[in-house]
């Protein structure tokens, strides 16, 4: 008995990152929320570094229980970052969590705020990050024949034009899995279920990054496709090797030397903190929790009337 409710206690622990982070949702967009009606008349550049201070905030606080509450090792590999710069963040798209792994090396270069994301159009609709994300320079395109590449140009354009701070995350792959594909999914389950990953947890997350500077990208479109088709094959090729490497010597791993990045719980501890004792204080009183209760139900529906207009 005793035996089980440890182990019960142990698959509990993911309930308090889930808790957190959504249960400070409201008091991020509140603090948000006056921050956008305080610099209404400031220029915009100052609103946009306040903004994407704001934003590190509360993604410190992701990784705080993706890194160090889950004590999860952090292994880097290739050509790693040193500085900020304005980078085009291009990954493979394996999981619902790859996102992070673009915040896991943004906040390794102090530019944590400055992330934003090319995103799939039904993200959108999320209860109040789905109105914020757009505002903070995430862009949200259809995977179809719907796609306006147009509109996705000229946002693109106008934040070059602005000057804003860019670590543009794209996955190119788009979606990881076709619904309707049932046989497919079946397959997958089943391998996945015969190798114990559903059950497995993940101790290590291994990051190979390859730099690539801005002039070595072809710009006519033709040679754009083809070079970004032989970049995926060379990460299909790393991927195979990882995986399925016949010399175990080079399986579980990437090739060249690995970093092990620990994160300072400074980075990230006092963002759990400030966001935490915020949302606690709120919901303290009447009026705090009315507030708190509003937010959720009229914030989404505010938000989701702002996306509309935008459409």
């Amino acid at each position: 008995m005793l035996l089980s409710l440890v182990l019960h206690s142990y698959s509990m622990r993911y309930l308090l990152p889930g808790v957190v982070l959504l249960g400070t949702a409201p008091t991020y967009v509140l603090a948000w929320g006056v921050l956008r009606l305080l610099s209404a008349c400031l220029p915009a550049r100052f609103y946009q570094r306040m903004d994407d201070r704001l934003y590190c905030v509360y993604q410190s606080m992701v990784l705080f229980f993706f890194e160090n509450y889950t004590g999860v090792q952090i292994l880097l590999y290739g050509d790693l970052p040193k500085n900020k710069e304005n980078i085009i963040y291009l990954a493979n798209h394996r999981s619902t969590v790859d996102w992070i792994i673009a915040d896991m090396l943004a906040i390794r270069q102090n530019a944590l705020g400055h992330v934003r994301y090319v995103l799939k159009d039904g993200l959108k609709w999320l209860p109040l990050y789905g109105c914020y994300l757009s505002q903070h320079g995430g862009i949200y395109v259809k995977r179809s024949a719907n796609f306006n590449e147009k509109d996705m140009r000229n946002k693109l354009q106008s934040y070059v034009n602005a000057g804003t701070p860019m670590y543009l995350v794209i996955f190119p792959e788009g979606t990881r899995y076709n619904p309707e594909q049932t046989e497919v999914l079946l397959a997958s389950q089943t391998f996945a279920a015969q190798q114990e990953f559903l059950c497995k947890e993940c101790l290590k997350i291994h990051i190979h990054i390859d730099r690539i500077d801005k002039k070595d990208v072809p710009e006519e479109e033709a040679y754009m496709r083809r070079w970004l088709q032989e970049r995926f094959e060379i990460k299909d090729k790393l991927l195979l090797e990882f995986y399925d490497s016949p010399d175990p010597e080079r399986r579980d791993r990437f090739p060249g030397k690995s970093v092990h990045s620990k994160l300072s719980l400074k980075k990230t501890l006092p963002s759990v903190l400030v966001l935490s004792g915020l949302t606690v204080g709120m919901l303290m009183t009447e009026a705090g929790r009315k507030l708190y209760v509003n937010t959720w139900i009229y914030g989404t529906l505010l938000g989701c009337l702002v996306v509309v207009i935008k459409a």
